[in-house]
């Protein structure tokens, strides 16, 4: 590591310069969850995001909603899925995110919350019922 000489002693790069490796660039993503509201753009999407937000003078959260475009490249959201905004490049003047999917609220919630089931973990082990042909 490049250390620099200064009047005070030995002083290393400041943190945020160092890079892991070559390849590795960390940035902070934002990811934004929305409805979408509007397709009728070729493989743009419209999201509107609501989030609460307490209001200035009377300190109450409040419903704020903000319509994001996004890129859909195959066209595959309809309105009213849930899509998850992930930021990228600048792909037009007004579109800087590219909606992935989400899976149904519920499966999420499950799949994080419970182990699997024994049967469904010994799939296809359980010996076979037994016959009443004695």
């Amino acid at each position: 590591m490049l250390s620099l000489s200064s009047p005070w002693g030995l002083v290393s790069p400041a943190p945020a310069l160092r890079q892991v490796s070559p390849r590795l660039r960390i940035e902070a993503a934002k990811q934004l969850t929305g409805r979408v509201v509007t397709t009728k753009a070729d493989k743009t999407v419209g999201v509107e995001v609501v989030r609460l937000a307490p209001h200035p003078k009377y300190k109450r959260r409040e419903r704020i909603k903000k319509k994001y475009q996004a890129h859909d490249p195959e066209n595959q959201f309809k309105v009213g899925d849930v899509v998850e905004l992930r930021s990228s490049r600048p792909i037009s003047k007004t579109k800087h995110f590219v909606a992935v999917p989400l899976p149904p609220r519920d499966t999420r919630r499950k799949s994080q919350l419970l182990p699997p089931l024994q049967s469904q973990a010994d799939d296809g082990q359980q010996p076979p019922p037994p016959s009443a042909e004695e």
